[in-house]
């Protein structure tokens, strides 16, 4: 472990394909990090590979990460000297005694090394975090025996370090990562209730530090109840978020978290109920289509569109006016970015093939983009530079010269990439929404068949779950027919575009109504997390009858408590954050001067 060369390598290739991948890695915290002692770094463990990458990529002061991997992948020496240098541990998992079981760990912090640990025990794709074992309080605890009994070694104390992983949208390209590191967790509150002879107390203060952890990452993470209200929030921050890149990444899990609460509230307003349906309607469309909220908003087009109503089209030619404008600027782009998409397509092309092969696992997808992506990456660019190479000779300053030639045209693919690309879903978008609009309407769904797309669709839940979420326990919102997990056919853009468009209107409208209600009765008190109330602000109320058992950071058998925010507390919050509340009264005026032009335009047409 001394010279550690492959993990240099690894992290600083996975790194820049990660760079590639995501539009911005964000840090957050790490400054408190210790630089000379050992630690144990608990993180979350959401995306597979991708977690592991993002967490060596950001962690504080460089240090270097050892993982835990299989102890039977070191019994080869050559293997094990190249799982070693980049920064593995074995762990023997099937050993019931705990000294074997952390005789790696142990060695590597006695060393002063960091170990870095995924204390959920697997990656999955849930709406909250379900489970956090003991592995990391069982490591802590143990070395601080260790540190005890053998003063003679001069051994520094460990400390955990809490992180969190969360990704704006974990399977999408050019999304965002945060990495927030929390304050170092010391062992001086455990170690008396560890050392003492009593019964359990060993057990008892390993299962305190756990929930100390848990509670540090909960704190980092977005958690919700159910998917339907994870989606609620979700869509609702869309649309008063147009821009998803406006939003302060510093902000961005106490605003989703903030929303999560909002529609975790039992019946805020007489009308809650179906502004859900209304925004889980929106979002299971969207979902079926593979559009964003974000590029329908910049598409200037009406925001109602009711296929059940005998309404005029709207302006056709207008739609077509804007197809044309938009082709023309992408054309006039192309030739300036001809070179490097010819030169990536593989790598989007394999990208894609990857996460056609883990449909079902939303965990695997990023994952197998990245890697299928590299693997690409690794033929292409060679092929690349010998062609260059041969342009100037096979000299060696043709050689510098080609390198230099690759390495400029990465830097400029991967400034110009996000432009063209939200370019080219827009164009991707009005072509759709214009061959919908054209289209007679017999082409539309009707409503029976319509209603399998007005549901979301749900992750497929992991096997290796201890406290899983079953599906039939999980109430879907009323008037909406239950959902099952797994992928469901995409339904062709001209039966579907303005159920969309539709949905839409209806959605941003009924999102409108609560928000306006929320502001007329303001003595409203909506649900809050209780760690956001004592960081924002708000009212923490002894739940009756009930008690923290496990999992919330308290001592077991403490009273539970629930946090409450008023509502204007909270359009406050999130409008100093950006959000642009919809006016209800302003949309539908606009809605009816749309549907008036479009009224005078459609003879013409």
């Amino acid at each position: 472990m001394e010279l550690q060369i492959p993990h240099h390598v690894i992290r600083t290739t996975t790194g820049i394909a990660a760079k590639s991948f995501f539009t911005s890695i964000h840090t957050i915290g790490g400054e408190d990090c210790p630089k000379d002692i050992p630690i144990i770094v608990t993180a979350t463990h959401h995306n597979m590979m991708l977690d592991p990458v993002i967490l060596s990529h950001t962690f504080p002061h460089r240090r270097i990460l050892n993982y835990w991997s299989k102890a039977t992948l070191f019994i080869n020496p050559v293997v094990s000297w190249i799982l070693y240098s980049s920064g593995n541990i074995p762990v023997d998992r099937k050993s019931k005694d705990r000294k074997v079981l952390l005789k790696g760990t142990l060695e590597a912090l006695k060393k002063g090394y960091a170990v870095a640990l995924f204390p959920e025990g697997t990656s999955y794709t849930e709406p909250r975090i379900m489970q956090v074992k003991d592995g990391a309080a069982w490591a802590a605890l143990e070395y601080t025996r260790l540190v005890r009994e053998h003063p003679e070694l001069k051994l520094k104390p460990v400390a955990i370090v809490p992180a969190a992983i969360v990704y704006t949208n974990k399977t999408k390209y050019r999304s965002s990562v945060i990495s927030h590191f929390g304050s170092p967790i010391y062992m001086d509150s455990f170690t008396e209730e560890f050392f003492s002879d009593a019964e359990g107390a060993a057990r008892s203060a390993v299962k305190k530090l756990t929930r100390q952890v848990e509670k540090e990452i909960v704190e980092k993470t977005i958690n919700a109840p159910d998917w339907n209200t994870l989606y609620c929030a979700r869509m609702a921050r869309d649309i008063l978020w147009i821009d998803e890149r406006s939003i302060n990444l510093n902000e961005y899990v106490a605003i989703s978290q903030t929303l999560v609460d909002l529609f975790s509230t039992e019946d805020p307003t007489p009308n809650f109920k179906s502004v859900k349906r209304r925004l889980l309607e929106y979002y299971s469309l969207l979902q079926s289509t593979n559009l964003t909220h974000s590029v329908l908003s910049n598409l200037p087009l009406p925001r109602t569109l009711d296929p059940n109503r005998p309404t005029p089209l709207p302006n056709r030619l207008l739609t077509l006016l804007i197809l044309l404008r938009d082709t023309f600027l992408m054309l006039l782009r192309l030739p300036f970015f001809v070179f490097p998409l010819v030169m990536y397509l593989p790598v989007y092309y394999m990208g894609r093939v990857g996460a056609r092969l883990v449909k079902d696992e939303e965990e695997t997808q990023a994952q197998n983009k990245l890697v299928f992506g590299m693997i690409s990456m690794f033929l292409t660019y060679p092929t690349a530079f010998f062609f260059l190479w041969s342009l100037f000779l096979y000299t060696r300053v043709g050689a510098v010269m080609a390198a230099a030639t690759l390495w400029l045209f990465a830097r400029y693919h991967d400034t110009m990439i996000n432009a063209n690309y939200e370019s080219a879903k827009r164009l991707l978008a009005t072509w759709r929404v214009l061959i919908a609009l054209w289209g007679p309407k017999r082409w539309d769904l009707t409503l029976p068949a319509l209603t399998p797309y007005m549901t979301p669709v749900f992750p497929k839940e992991s096997l290796f779950l201890t406290n899983k979420t079953k599906m039939e326990d999980v109430e879907p919102p009323a008037d909406l027919p239950p959902s099952t997990p797994g992928p469901r056919r995409r339904p062709s853009s001209r039966s579907i575009m303005r159920h969309v468009l539709r949905a839409r209107g209806q959605a941003v409208t009924a999102l409108a109504e609560l928000f306006e209600q929320l502001r007329m009765n303001k003595d409203v008190r909506l649900k809050a997390s209780e760690h956001l109330v004592r960081r924002f602000g708000g009212q923490l109320e002894e739940v009756a009858g009930k008690s923290d058992t496990e999992g919330e950071g308290h001592a077991q058998g403490t009273p539970k408590m629930e946090g409450r925010r008023q509502a204007n507390e909270v359009i406050a919050f999130l409008t100093k954050r950006g959000a642009k509340f919809p006016h209800l009264g302003r949309r539908l005026l606009e809605s009816e001067a749309e549907w008036a032009a479009a009224a005078l335009t459609s003879d013409a047409e």
